[in-house]
């Protein structure tokens, strides 16, 4: 399926759904300039792939008010990213670098709708699988690539609504961007959509960093929407 500064504890309070900060915002933005980020504030214990808790490792995150950078190592599970509160079939453009020395890394525009409750990606960079599980059920062209549609069912696993089962839907491109490119969501919603994978009110939107599996690199990202 998220400004700190050294969070060499703070991996202690993280939770695996792929990436879940337990909490919710649903209040529109006033504009279309970043005006949210999974951070500090946020951060979450997550569960892995084998459904073990992990904790440890050392993140260290920055803000800015276009984006975000962080490097880490040894990190067992986390997220971070900037974006915004409401998510929308908005064009997002990013430009930075990241890099991945160690564990599993992916860069991907994440985010969570309601009614239907669903946690959803669009991976742009992952040096391994990355977001990729359960049910994959074809394949569309976006923004000069092709982007491969996969379907998974989280079983009572942390969601911004608490514990509870809901759906991932994930999009993973295959020529891989980890330094920049435009991703235009509508395209992915509807591609979504035809497969039956429909979206409800959206809650928060923003371009993530995620590792775990004692992931090591950095990632270094700013944003802008139109």
């Amino acid at each position: 399926m998220v400004a700190i500064a050294n969070l060499a504890l703070a991996l202690s309070a993280f939770v695996k759904t792929l990436a879940t900060p337990v909490f919710e915002v649903s209040e529109a933005a006033s504009n279309d300039l970043p005006d949210f980020e999974v951070g500090a504030a946020n951060l979450a214990r997550r569960q892995d792939y084998t459904q073990n808790y992990r904790t440890g490792g050392n993140v260290n995150f920055q803000s800015t008010t276009n984006g975000y950078s962080v490097t880490f190592s040894g990190a067992q599970d986390f997220v971070v990213g900037r974006g915004w509160r409401t998510g929308s079939s908005r064009t997002i453009s990013y430009s930075g670098t990241t890099t991945a020395s160690s564990g599993t890394v992916l860069l991907s525009i994440y985010g969570w709708s309601t009614n239907p409750l669903v946690e959803y990606y669009i991976q742009e960079y992952s040096n391994n699988n990355g977001a990729a599980q359960g049910s994959k059920l074809g394949s569309f062209e976006s923004d000069g690539s092709t982007y491969d549609i996969w379907k998974h069912q989280q079983v009572n696993q942390p969601s911004i609504r608490g514990t509870t089962t809901f759906w991932q839907y994930i999009s993973v491109r295959r020529d891989m961007r980890p330094n920049n490119g435009t991703i235009t969501t509508a395209n992915h919603f509807k591609a979504w959509a035809d497969k039956g994978m429909k979206l409800g009110a959206m809650n928060y939107q923003v371009l993530a960093t995620e590792g775990w599996g004692n992931a090591g690199g950095s990632s270094k990202n700013t944003i802008s929407a139109s």
